[in-house]
């Protein structure tokens, strides 16, 4: 037996409770990992509160790094004792998962087991928005909402790393600092941020803005946007956005909106160790820094749920067995 964290029913970060699970079993093309440490992320939040259907009892997690325990058959390119870490993983709050080998990305020897279960979902996830939502240039402006958070801190480094400008949002003077630290140019309190960027902007606007927040943020965000520019909708921490009139794109500026995904951006495994193999390299060549906000115990998975939903935190938040 094994413990892992289960929910019985629907409802708030209370409703995790660790238990004993029966040990996974790895089934053909799969492996078996001890988890170091598994990414918590608001998906999960989602999911535990019954906004995104899933079946109860229900044990969260797809993010995780580990040590492979077993390997299934005909599994190829894995041994036991290898480190990989994955954002598709199954059920990984706990102190062993199963991870399809195809989903498994190798950890390069210059990555600790901790920073790689921070990468996965958030650094790939970074990694699309730059390359492939929007492709930033050399030159262009954007703005990231939530810029001390785990995908923010590693967007603003990705953006400045290939020659953007970059405006960003925080709550607090810490995260200002942290964001500033990132490499932002410019840090914003959430209030009247709108007015700031166009004042920023010589009134022109951004090329682009990052936003994961959704709801509270979303109609500043067009409103900062330049004529053509485009907003990226990635995320939704503040809920979901309300139904909206899409003629507002036109009188806006005639602009563009995306509502993207990392699961649609990892769709076979060249795509994937492309993005993973860039990311991971970064932090290696230590032009990309990570940063873990918080590590709770596994037993404390509601806590760090209650930490993650009041927006308490900065970077990364794991749960370590």
């Amino acid at each position: 037996m094994i413990h892992a964290i289960v929910a019985t029913a629907p409802g708030g970060p209370e409703v995790l409770a660790q238990a004993e699970a029966e040990m996974p079993v790895p089934g053909p093309g799969q492996l078996l990992i001890r988890v170091a440490a598994a990414g918590v992320n608001f998906v999960e939040t989602y999911q535990r509160q019954g906004v995104y259907g899933v079946p109860f009892p229900f044990t969260p997690g797809a993010e995780a790094s580990g040590v492979v325990a077993s390997v299934g058959e005909g599994v190829e390119g894995f041994a036991h004792g290898d480190r990989i870490a994955t954002a598709e993983g199954i059920r990984t709050y706990a102190e062993y998962a199963l991870v399809d080998a195809e989903r498994a990305l190798p950890i390069p020897e210059g990555v600790d087991l901790l920073t790689a279960a921070a990468l996965p979902l958030q650094g790939m996830t970074a990694h699309f928005l730059v390359t492939s939502s929007f492709r930033i240039e050399s030159g262009q402006t954007a703005l990231v909402h939530a810029g001390a958070g785990g995908v923010g801190l590693l967007l603003i480094q990705m953006l400045k790393s290939r020659g953007a400008r970059v405006i960003t949002t925080v709550s607090t003077g810490a995260k200002a600092e942290l964001a500033e630290g990132a490499g932002a140019d410019h840090v914003l309190r959430y209030e009247g941020f709108p007015e700031r960027v166009r004042e920023l902007t010589g009134g022109a606007g951004v090329d682009v803005v990052y936003d994961g927040v959704g709801k509270d943020t979303f109609d500043g965000s067009l409103a900062s946007l330049r004529i053509r520019g485009t907003l990226v909708l990635f995320g939704a921490a503040s809920g979901p956005v309300p139904p909206f009139d899409l003629q507002r794109l036109n009188t806006g500026g005639s602009l563009s909106i995306t509502r993207p995904t990392l699961r649609h951006h990892l769709l076979n495994a060249n795509e994937r160790r492309w993005r993973a193999a860039e990311v991971f390299g970064a932090v290696e060549d230590g032009s990309l820094s990570v940063r873990i906000g918080a590590q709770f115990p596994l037993r404390d998975a509601a806590a760090a749920h209650a930490a993650l939903e009041g927006r308490g935190t900065t970077g990364k938040v794991l749960l370590v067995p």
